[in-house]
């Protein structure tokens, strides 16, 4: 799993320096749903920037949407978790069209960064908080994969930037945007698959856990290929 999926800006400086995309990009769902759902994220984003609603207000109030959907799921009140799972992450993807439109800033993928990642670790967190004794080592394990993901998703991302390389496979993006076995759709996906079937939170979770391991594993790997640190 890829967790920073909403990223407004490419920030890198250098002279450009692009890889093939079969070296970089292992895309599941991301890559193939981005020319469906940008035209229409892009349309609404000008409506949106036309009436003075800006980027960074998008980007928090999908954060907010997010923390909602986390209280929800406290509350075991799993369909309005999950409609709010998806506007949240609407907001994620609509604020970068409002941005294009603004002007892109670096504050503001950095804020959109961190409210993605925050989000990303607030879904598991309220399943742990609804049972912890049943839950706590799974969605513990489940979050402490998320962060090795995110570690090797940001670490690659700096040292693309020292290289000058460059990719626009999933639009303009904050960072260097490795792609992963498990993206922002699976992940999507798998907390809406919780939120139906909550009594299989531990399975799922272990499942998923090693999976997003495996993201990272593998980046890790592309990272020694293209860095000069393979064995």
């Amino acid at each position: 799993m890829t967790v920073v999926t909403g990223m407004r800006r490419d920030t890198l400086i250098g002279a450009p320096r692009a890889f093939p995309p079969s070296q970089t990009d292992q895309s599941m769902l991301d890559r193939h749903l981005r020319p469906l759902i940008d035209p229409p994220l892009n349309l609404l984003g000008r409506r949106i920037a036309r009436h003075g609603v800006s980027a960074n207000a998008v980007t928090l109030a999908g954060l907010a949407l997010g923390v909602g959907a986390a209280g929800a799921i406290w509350f075991e009140a799993y369909l309005v978790a999950i409609a709010l799972i998806c506007l949240s992450r609407f907001a994620d993807g609509l604020d970068g069209a409002v941005a294009r439109v603004d002007g892109v800033t670096d504050f503001g993928g950095y804020l959109d960064i961190t409210c993605d990642t925050a989000f990303w670790g607030m879904i598991p967190l309220a399943f742990i908080a609804l049972d912890p004794g049943a839950h706590g080592v799974a969605g513990a394990v489940l979050i402490l994969s998320f962060y090795i993901n995110q570690s090797s998703f940001l670490g690659f991302a700096i040292l693309a930037e020292r290289r000058g390389m460059h990719t626009r496979t999933q639009g303009v993006k904050s960072l260097y945007y490795t792609s992963g076995l498990l993206e922002g759709t699976e992940t999507i996906l798998f907390f809406i698959i919780l939120c139906l079937l909550p009594g299989w939170f531990i399975p799922l979770a272990y499942g998923f856990a090693a999976l997003t391991v495996v993201t990272a594993v593998a980046r890790v790997w592309l990272a020694a290929r293209l860095f000069g640190g393979a064995p």
